[in-house]
């Protein structure tokens, strides 16, 4: 997550001294297992403009991240969002997905929601497709943790499948 942190990091301090929309269409995806609670705990970082655009372009009226009058509907619609284009299975099994939350930066929004309870992950797959509602050039780097084994992919428009064994 330190790389991903950095590159964002880099990517919107470049990108804050200029008016143009950004070239690049990538988001972040960590996917990692807390052996404590036995969840998924999952964090979804992205552009706050396009994640905008791509609210906007599904449900067809605008929201605004920075504006406490949207964040009712803003949580509504990233709770769907979420359901929509995210999917967890391990061990052969779908795992129900709860959205919890999000946080605004200036330029990022994090997305938060957690898998329901499982035993220790032998295996694990997922379905990431944010922001494919828009972009046909999207990349997703999506990052797996089990018991501190990283293991890392970037998914690509349409490429929206991964799999891992821990």
């Amino acid at each position: 997550m330190k790389k991903t942190v950095i590159l964002f990091s880099i990517l919107f301090f470049l990108l804050s001294f200029t008016e143009v929309k950004h070239p690049y269409h990538v988001g972040s995806v960590e996917i990692n297992y807390n052996s404590k609670s036995t969840t998924f705990e999952i964090t979804g970082r992205f552009f706050l403009d396009d994640l905008e655009n791509a609210l906007a372009k599904k449900y067809g009226k605008p929201l605004h991240f920075n504006d406490a009058k949207y964040k009712t509907e803003l949580n509504e619609a990233l709770k769907n969002y979420v359901a929509d284009y995210f999917k967890l299975k391990t061990n052969g099994q779908f795992l129900k997905i709860n959205y919890i939350g999000y946080e605004e930066d200036n330029e990022s929004v994090d997305i938060y929601f957690e898998s329901e309870k499982v035993s220790k992950p032998q295996k694990v797959e997922a379905a990431v497709s944010f922001l494919y509602n828009l972009f046909d050039d999207q990349i997703n780097l999506v990052h797996i943790i089990v018991s501190g084994n990283r293991k890392s992919e970037k998914l690509t428009y349409p490429n929206r499948y991964l799999y891992q064994q821990f």
